[in-house]
Formats: structure tokens, sequence, C-alpha cells
């Protein structure tokens, strides 16, 4: 693991931690990235409650809970499911926040609404409605899945401090 991986993973287990919160992933393209970076460092286990790796539309349905009519309307590839794959991690899982991740990594599969390189992302404290994003990453396969991750992982840092932070006027 590359050494921005690594500090990532530290970094993200230390705001985790000191929030008492413990993670669930759901990944599409990224296929466990993300669970292999907060695993990296030692005690995860205090922070990193189980990892959800839904490559197909039926895995996303099966394991999370996504409404076949979600994908049917937005396509695998959108805020909404990845907002709903966030919600599903939270329901099956003991988490309290959760994130996830669905794009077109390449070289093929793209479309002219939705590029390779387009990823959606999600990220949802328990009882919360999801927040999504959508972003695009240049580069091949591999750059869009290492992009992905770093900025999943990144804002999932910014929203648990954001949650951390006293209120100040």
């Amino acid at each position: 693991m590359d050494t921005a991986l690594a500090d990532l993973s530290l970094r993200v287990g230390r705001a985790l931690r000191q929030a008492q919160l413990t993670l669930a992933s759901a990944e599409s393209c990224t296929g466990g990235w993300v669970a292999q970076v907060v695993t990296h460092s030692a005690g995860s286990s205090d922070w990193f409650e189980r990892g959800f790796v839904t490559y197909s539309n039926s895995a996303k349905i099966e394991q999370l809970g996504v409404a076949a009519s979600l994908l049917d309307r937005y396509g695998a590839v959108s805020m909404e499911v990845a907002g709903a794959m966030a919600a599903g991690a939270l329901a099956h899982s003991r988490a309290a926040v959760a994130l996830a991740i669905t794009g077109i990594a390449g070289p093929s599969g793209g479309s002219p609404d939705k590029p390779v390189g387009t990823v959606c992302f999600s990220w949802c404290f328990l009882g919360e409605t999801p927040a999504t994003d959508r972003r695009q990453f240049d580069g091949d396969r591999e750059s869009v899945r290492y992009q992905s991750v770093l900025f999943a992982l990144e804002e999932l840092l910014v929203r648990v401090a954001a949650r951390s932070m006293p209120f100040v006027q």
C-alpha cells in the first residue's frame, strides 16, 4: 500500500475512534479497496464494522436492499443509487456511518451522460439522510479507482470532523 493510503488509513481510524463511530462500506467499482485501506491499520476492528462489495445490480438489491426501481430509473451509477447503497449498508450492519461508491472505472462502459471516470458517492450517518456527490476522474481504470478511494475517505474525514466539532456562534 502506498504511503498516501496508509496515512489515510491511520487518519480515518483515529477520527472514527475519537468520534466513537464504526464504519460500513458499500463498494461497486472499487471492489473492496476502501475496506482494504481502512483495515490496513492495526486495531481497525475498533472502527470498521463490515464492507459490502456489490458489483452487480442483483448484489446491490440482495445485500443492500437497493430498490430495483431505482436501478431501472437512474442506473447503477447515480447519486440516487449511491445514497441507497449507503443507507442499505447501515440497515444491514451495526455501523453508525457508511460510505458508498459506484462508478464507471473503464476502460469501457461509459456513455455521453456518464462517461468513463464518472463516480457517485454517498456518506450516511445512522438516522440521517444520505449525502451524495458525483465526480469525474481522469486516467485509466486503476487511476479512477484510486482517486475514488481517496476522495471517499477524505470526504468521510471531513464529515466526521464536522460532527465532532462543537457548535460556535
